[in-house]
C-alpha cells in the first residue's frame, strides 16, 4: 500500500516555462549529464544536476524507512505516517503551529509543491519550487518544518483511518486488488514485501507509533538528497542543509544500526491458486521472486524482458498469446527489483473458459525463452527501441530527478545515465540466456487465477 500527499498541486507551471523545460531536457538527454555528489557535515549525501535553463528546482529526500521495515502486525505504518505529515506542524522556535488547512494555503500562496510518500524500500519527501530567492527561501523553510515537525493530530488520524479502511473495503470488490494481494503473499511469503495492509493492521497503529517511526528514521545523517534545477552547487548545498536543519543532527555512528531485513526466500515448488470471482474476464498472474536492483545481471534482464513481454506489441508473449491465438487483448512481463528480490511477473486477462489454455501457453513461452534465449533479430529490435527511446526517460524535470534519485538510492555510478545506452548495446543473446537461467525457474512459479471457470 502506498499513500502519497502533495501540497500546491492547484498551481500549474506556465506554458512557456513547460516548453523551455521540455527543450532543455531534450538537449540534456542527448548529451552528458554531469551529476555532482558530496557528503555534508551532517552525513547527508547530496546529488545534483545543474539545469539553468528554467528558474525552477526539484528536490527528492529519501530515508531507509519504507514498508519493508513495518512490523507485520502494523503493516501500512510507513505509508500512513507519510500520509499524516501534511495534517499539521508543531509550534517551535517562534514559528506558530499550523493545521492542514493553513499548510495547504501556505503552499498555494508560494506556488510550490511539497509531498511525502512511502514505497516498499524508502520514505521520501519531494519539493518543487521556482528559484526566485524570496519564494524559494520560504518554500525551503516550510518544507523543513513539515518534514521535521509534524504534529500527528490524533483526531485527524481517527478520521484518516476510517477513510483508508473504507477504501480497503471497496478494494476487496475489485478483481485487480484481490488478485494482487493473493499474488504478493504467494510470491513473498513472510517477507515484508508481501505484507498486506488491512483494517486490523491499521487499527493497531497509533499516532505514538508514527512519532516513534519518524523520530527514529528521519534523521539528517541518513538522508539522500537528489536535486535538479537552476541552482549552483553552493546553492544546492545550502538548500539541502536548510531542509535538514530541523532534524536530529547526531552522527549515524552514534545511532543504533537499522535492523537487518531478511532476503526474499526462493520458491520451493510450483503453486497454483484459484480465486472464485464473478467476472467477465479471468485475471492471471504468474511469477516468482526476481532479483535485487544491485544485481550485475540488471542490463541483460532489462533487455531480455523487453523481448519476452515488456515491449508491448513487439514482445514474444504478445505475439504468441494475442496475435497467433487471440487469447487476450494484452499480456506483459516485468521485473520489480528493489533492495531485495522484487517479483518477476507475467500478467494477462482472458475469457474464463480460455484461462487454462492461456496459462499453459505462457508457461511454454517462458520455458522456451529461459532455455534458449532470444533470437538475434529480437535482440536487435529490442536494442534499437530501448536506445532510441532513452531520451523519453528524461523528458521532464520529474523524470530526470527520478533517475538521479535512483542513482543515489541504489548507489549506482555517477555516469550511469551517460553509459546506459552503451550498457544496453553491449548485451548479447548469450548474456540474456545466461541471466534468465540464473534468475527464473519456470517449473517453480506461482500462478494465481481469479474468475476462471473450474
Amino acid at each position: 500500500m502506498k499513500i502519497a500527499t502533495k501540497h500546491g498541486a492547484g498551481r500549474s507551471i506556465p506554458t512557456w516555462a513547460a516548453g523551455l523545460l521540455c527543450l532543455c531536457l531534450q538537449t540534456t538527454a542527448s548529451a552528458a549529464i554531469p551529476i555532482q555528489q558530496w557528503t555534508q557535515a551532517s552525513g547527508a549525501q547530496v546529488y545534483l544536476v545543474e539545469s539553468p535553463a528554467i528558474a525552477m528546482v526539484d528536490v527528492q529526500i529519501d530515508f531507509d524507512a519504507g514498508a519493508r521495515r513495518d512490523p507485520a502486525a502494523q503493516a501500512g505504518l510507513a505509508s500512513v505516517t507519510t500520509g499524516m505529515l501534511d495534517k499539521g506542524v508543531l509550534a517551535r522556535d517562534g514559528a506558530p503551529a499550523m493545521d492542514e488547512n493553513a499548510l495547504s494555503e501556505a503552499w498555494a500562496d508560494l506556488g510550490a509543491q511539497f509531498g511525502a510518500g512511502a514505497t516498499s524500500d524508502r520514505m521520501g519527501f519531494s519539493l518543487r519550487s521556482l528559484t526566485e530567492p524570496d519564494l524559494l527561501d520560504k518554500a525551503v523553510a516550510l518544507a523543513a518544518r513539515e518534514m521535521a515537525e509534524p504534529s500527528f493530530p490524533d483526531a485527524i488520524w481517527q478520521r484518516e483511518r476510517q477513510r483508508i479502511q473504507a477504501a480497503l473495503k471497496e478494494s476487496y470488490t475489485r478483481p485487480a486488488s484481490i488478485i494482487g494481494r493473493a499474488y504478493a503473499q504467494a510470491v513473498y511469503g513472510t517477507h515484508p514485501y508481501g505484507y498486506e495492509t488491512t483494517e486490523a493492521t491499521l487499527a493497531r497503529i497509533s499516532v505514538a507509533d508514527m512519532r516513534a517511526l519518524h523520530a527514529a528514521s528521519v534523521v539528517a545523517c541518513r538522508a539522500r538528497i537528489s536535486m535538479v534545477g537552476a541552482v549552483t552547487r553552493a546553492q544546492a548545498d545550502a538548500i539541502a542543509a536548510r531542509l535538514l536543519s530541523r532534524l536530529p543532527q547526531q552522527p549515524c555512528a552514534s545511532l543504533p544500526p537499522l535492523p537487518e531485513v531478511a532476503e526474499v526466500a526462493p520458491l520451493a515448488q510450483a503453486e497454483e491458486k484459484r480465486i472464485a470471482f464473478d467476472s467477465a474476464q479471468a485475471h492471471v498472474l504468474i511469477g516468482q521472486p526476481g532479483y535485487k536492483r544491485a544485481d550485475p545481471d540488471y542490463f541483460p534482464l532489462t533487455v531480455g524482458n523487453y523481448i519476452l513481454g515488456g515491449g508491448g506489441f513487439v514482445s514474444r508473449l504478445t505475439r504468441e498469446v494475442r496475435e497467433k491465438r487471440g487469447l487476450t487483448y494484452g499480456v506483459s512481463s516485468y521485473f520489480s527489483p528493489g533492495l531485495h528480490a522484487g517479483a518477476f511477473t507475467v500478467g494477462l486477462q482472458t475469457r474464463p473458459d480460455q484461462a487454462p489454455q492461456a496459462v499453459a501457453l505462457v508457461r511454454d513461452v517462458l520455458k522456451e525463452f529461459v532455455a534458449n534465449g532470444p533470437t538475434e533479430a529480437e535482440l536487435k529490435a529490442a536494442k534499437d527501441n530501448l536506445i532510441g527511446g532513452f531520451a523519453l526517460r528524461m523528458d521532464s524535470n520529474r523524470k530526470l530527478l527520478d533517475n538521479v534519485s535512483n542513482i543515489a538510492w541504489n548507489r549506482l555510478p555517477l555516469d550511469y545515465l551517460d553509459t546506459w545506452t552503451q550498457q544496453v548495446d553491449k548485451v548479447t543473446a548469450a548474456d540474456i540466456k545466461a541471466a534468465f537461467a540464473r534468475k527464473l525457474q519456470p517449473g517453480k512459479m506461482v500462478t494465481v487465477i481469479l474468475g476462471a471457470a473450474p
